[in-house]
């Protein structure tokens, strides 16, 4: 029997029912019947092979916990205002979709993963507690190899560095910062040197998630702590990158001083403004430990 027929039968019953609503055995089968057709018409939509699965409308439904879809495009990547020498030429870059971790990875999160996976952490919880001291705080003095072991125990990965300029645009297009081009407004948004307006953390990282998010729900993508990417550093790098999908130098620039180094982004609590600027490249030596640095994480779309 079809469903059309099964309900139009079920509607019959009850209507037979209230006709001898007198007879307590009438009754009890229309309740029956009714607890029966609410029961069906919960599956409605659903044809007679469709049960076994129920499809999202679309791929953001399927963002995992704690994570936005960074949808599929294009950009230019570089400094458009103020003429950065590391943050030129402005050039093309196109990325596919991708998800982003809303927040940045807390202190919590960390330790979540240390218990689990017994990572050997080589910092020190003291110096962490000092400047994040809650679980909801950014983790800090974590290196680029720490950042790795995390993102890899939590089945994603750290950002390239065009992953995280697009995303911290959330969709605005050639403006200075995550929010558009006024530093005066700057506190609504992130913590960085000083206070002032929202911004009441003067000596340390604020918790997570505390200002307004930018155009694709991304809270502090700027200040707070600078973000590890996953890409070496070097400043010629956007004069011969590819359009496509770019994953950075095969090796990092060396200075007088050391290097390689890794990419770091968005600005810290110890930054000033102009830090704070979508395109300002900065880099750390893959094993440092600073209390304003520490990152968060993207994957993929499932395949």
């Amino acid at each position: 029997m079809q469903f059309p027929q099964i309900l139009s039968s079920l509607t019959l019953a009850i209507i037979l029912g209230e006709e001898n609503s007198h007879d307590k055995r009438n009754t009890m089968v229309q309740n029956s019947v009714i607890m029966l057709l609410v029961i069906m018409v919960a599956f409605i939509g659903c044809g007679e092979d469709e049960l076994g699965e129920v499809k999202p409308k679309n791929v953001a439904d399927l963002s995992p916990l704690g994570m936005t879809l960074i949808p599929a495009g294009s950009f230019e990547m570089g400094d458009h205002l103020d003429s950065v020498d590391r943050a030129l030429p402005v050039h093309i870059v196109e990325l596919d979709a991708f998800y982003m971790d809303v927040n940045e990875v807390t202190v919590g999160q960390f330790r979540q993963f240390i218990q689990q996976s017994g990572y050997d952490y080589g910092g020190n919880w003291l110096d962490v507690d000092k400047y994040s001291p809650t679980v909801n705080h950014p983790m800090i003095y974590v290196t680029w190899y720490d950042a790795v072991a995390y993102a890899k125990w939590a089945g994603k990965r750290l950002p390239t560095e065009a992953e995280w300029e697009y995303a911290a645009r959330g969709g605005l297009i050639g403006k200075r910062y995550p929010w558009a081009d006024a530093e005066s407004v700057a506190r609504k948004y992130a913590n960085y040197y000083g206070t002032g307006g929202k911004d009441r953390w003067g000596e340390s990282t604020a918790p997570v998630g505390k200002f307004k998010s930018n155009g694709y729900g991304l809270y502090d993508m700027a200040g707070n702590v600078w973000e590890l990417c996953a890409d070496w550093y070097h400043g010629n790098y956007y004069s011969n990158s590819p359009t496509k999908n770019p994953l950075g130098p095969d090796t990092g620039q060396l200075f007088d001083w050391g290097g390689p180094c890794r990419v770091l982004r968005g600005g810290s609590w110890y930054s000033t403004a102009s830090t704070l600027h979508v395109a300002f490249r900065a880099f750390l030596i893959p094993d440092d430990r600073h209390y304003f640095t520490g990152f968060r994480c993207v994957s993929g779309l499932p395949e």
